[in-house]
């Protein structure tokens, strides 16, 4: 409260536009610690579209990008400024599928905060996504992201029922997050997570292979 007050913000604001990529970091994981004040969001949702166009354009698994995705996901832990993100949910389906373990990790919590949203639902079903991303849910894949993905699922599902969504019928294309997670492949992925060694991912699958 008090960098705000003392019009901290926008000094750490303009030194994202740092051609040093320590400079461009550090500036993101200090609006990152002062995004926990909901205040300070307030003026630090000015900075969103930059942070994002650095996250998507920039190196990818870099220091940069995983700091602009931590402040990302900070931001939208309410819902207040998620919709200023809704021009960028196909590029972090991309980045998702890209990245790293840690990148996947980040983003996922990114796209969790999102999907609990309904009024963001359309966006994520909307979204091109590469079929690569039902890759996501074999069985081998590593517990944090397993539960994560199943997670995500479960979140859009319930947005889904509560809005009636699939009743409307918004006209989802081909390619997109819709056609990947009503399609009868994702269907025989969850089913198969069933028998999965892993308790918690048992658990999971079981409160959603109802919805199949």
């Amino acid at each position: 409260a008090i960098i705000r007050e003392l019009g901290g913000i926008p000094i750490v604001g303009n030194k994202m536009n740092s051609p040093n990529h320590s400079i461009k970091e550090k500036a993101l994981n200090a609006l990152n610690n002062l995004s926990v004040n909901v205040e300070n969001q307030i003026m630090i949702r000015i900075y969103i579209s930059q942070v994002c166009e650095d996250v998507f354009s920039g190196p990818l698994n870099s220091a940069v990008q995983l700091a602009g995705l931590r402040l990302l996901t900070n931001m939208t832990v309410t819902n207040d400024h998620q919709h200023l993100l809704d021009s960028y949910i196909t590029d972090l389906f991309h980045v998702l599928l890209t990245g790293n373990g840690s990148t996947k990790v980040q983003v996922l919590k990114l796209l969790l905060n999102l999907s609990e949203n309904p009024a963001m639902t359309e966006g994520l079903l909307g979204a091109q996504v590469d079929s690569s991303f039902l890759s996501l849910y074999d069985g081998h894949v590593a517990k944090e992201i397993l539960l994560r993905v199943l997670t995500l699922f479960q979140n859009i599902n319930n947005c889904v029922k509560t809005e009636d969504h699939l009743a409307i019928q918004p006209t989802f294309t081909k390619g997109s997050l819709f056609f990947l997670l009503y399609g009868e492949e994702c269907a025989q992925k969850i089913r198969a997570l069933a028998s999965h060694h892993d308790a918690d991912v048992k658990e999971k699958v079981v409160a959603i292979i109802p919805k199949f």
